[in-house]
């Protein structure tokens, strides 16, 4: 598997995508501290950012790079190799690949501007390991979408689908369950909800943390009192973990069956 790994990780830094995933973000926080030379203004920007492109770019590359390797895993699906080691070789090699760009691309810049020198590192800290999950978390619903759907453009289609549902529908049909309701307590609801959605629980992980409750509403309150305690964090992050098990759980269970 660690093998497999490698070759993932070398075959995705010989490609110009990598580079171009990279280049974005490095010159995106460029850009930030030119026009405003504030670390904790560019740290929220930077989180409207990732939280919708990262899943994006972690879906995209993930069904790309399934397809696109098709031929050579059917050859090492005919090596005494277990398949969950080819699969879950190439799964951790794309996460971890999209991970180093993101880390790069971010990072040099604010080392740059004084990150170690201002107060905002517990909250950049934050928000790569946030980044670093939806990486993990998209790139493995990825996999199950391209392993379910043999058809190219099925596929494809299906996983933009999955993206926009996570993006904008879900949120869009939780806003409105909460205005049709509001005359109802909704904190728990709420609080279930957003776990249910890993790109609104990192959205609002990373806001708490950076004391920007109010731009959540009326329901900013009662996320503040269980996500921005110890505990929610602690709650928050195994929540994201879960949301990389369980696809990582059916994967395995996908291969077990699956007829190549």
């Amino acid at each position: 598997m660690l093998k497999i790994l490698k070759y993932s990780i070398y075959d995705l830094l010989r490609s110009r995508w990598s580079y171009v995933y990279f280049i974005f973000y490095l010159m995106l926080s460029f850009s930030l501290f030119f026009l405003n030379n504030d670390i904790d203004k560019a740290i929220i920007t930077l989180m409207n950012v990732i939280v919708v492109l990262t899943p994006l770019i972690g879906t995209i590359f993930g069904v790309m790079y399934y397809y696109s390797s098709k031929e050579f895993t059917e050859l090492l699906l005919a090596q005494p190799i277990k398949r969950s080691k080819i699969f879950m070789g190439q799964y951790i090699g794309i996460s971890l690949s999209l991970t180093l760009s993101l880390v790069l691309g971010i990072g040099i810049p604010f080392v740059i501007y004084g990150l170690f020198k201002s107060a905002a590192v517990f909250d950049f800290t934050l928000l790569l390991v946030v980044g670093a999950f939806l990486n993990f978390i998209f790139v493995a619903l990825a996999y199950n979408i391209a392993l379910s759907i043999n058809n190219k453009i099925k596929g494809f289609g299906y996983a933009i689908l999955m993206w926009l549902t996570f993006a904008v529908i879900y949120d869009a049909v939780f806003m409105g369950l909460l205005i049709h309701y509001n005359d109802y307590p909704l904190d728990q609801f709420t609080l279930i909800a957003t776990m249910l959605n890993p790109i609104d629980l990192s959205r609002i992980l990373i806001l708490l943390k950076l004391d920007a409750s109010a731009l959540l509403g009326y329901t900013g309150a009662f996320l503040q009192s269980f996500y921005g305690t110890s505990m929610g964090l602690i709650v928050s992050l195994s929540a994201l973990s879960m949301w990389i098990v369980l696809p990582i759980l059916r994967m395995r269970s996908k291969l077990k069956k699956k007829d190549f």
